[in-house]
């Protein structure tokens, strides 16, 4: 389905902390250039008719100051929008409230280059717990739906993406997303020790196997 070290290593992980509005916020973040222009990137990822194609169905007002739900997922509003070019909203979920700040420009190879910003706060119970990975590892399996959808006679079944994850090609990208995390945590600052723990904490929870209902 994809090359699975070929995308892992596409993508610019960091981790870090940011002042942001008075407060101190974890972050994480990925940068992928990708095989679009600037602006078919960015319909990609902010038009309903899109969404759907590599990611979740989307409801609600997609525009500054409107809430929308991703189906199943998290629900926001954004805060900020600079069509064509940049967006930031709310990043809400269960008990969880977040932020991310997507940023599209022109990349390499006349391509464009997607950065994605997800922050939280310095008390995320799953920060301390599962550290970077828990959030990153999903990013990942997302940008790899972007990857195809935006490659030359791209993929639109997100259903089928979610499949492969639980084959064995998938939880090796997941494995591989998980490792990554964990130097982008050291790099970050963090003891090497509690962060591996928290790696592989994130990796047995991406790869645990799902029992069928009866």
């Amino acid at each position: 389905m994809v090359g699975v070290t070929e995308q892992i290593e596409a993508v610019r992980r960091r981790v870090g902390r940011r002042a942001d509005e008075g407060r101190e916020l974890r972050l994480l973040t990925l940068e992928q250039d990708l095989p679009a222009s600037p602006d078919d990137l960015w319909a990609a990822i902010t038009t309903a008719k899109r969404l759907p194609r590599w990611f979740l169905p989307v409801t609600g007002d997609l525009r500054a100051g409107g809430r929308f739900q991703l189906e199943g997922n998290a629900a926001g509003t954004i805060e900020r929008c600079d069509p064509g070019a940049s967006f930031r909203s709310t990043w809400e979920f269960g008990d969880a409230i977040g932020w991310i700040e997507v940023a599209v420009a022109a990349g390499d190879d006349r391509g464009a280059r997607l950065t994605l910003t997800h922050l939280s706060g310095l008390d995320d119970a799953t920060w301390t717990e599962y550290g970077p990975g828990a959030t990153g590892v999903g990013w990942d399996l997302s940008l790899l739906g972007l990857a195809l959808h935006l490659a030359p006679g791209g993929a639109d079944d997100p259903a089928e993406a979610r499949a492969w994850a639980g084959e064995e090609d998938g939880g090796r990208f997941i494995e591989l997303s998980g490792e990554a995390w964990y130097a982008a945590d050291v790099v970050g600052g963090a003891d090497w020790a509690e962060a591996r723990t928290r790696a592989d904490r994130t990796i047995a929870a991406y790869t645990a196997p799902v029992d069928d209902e009866d």
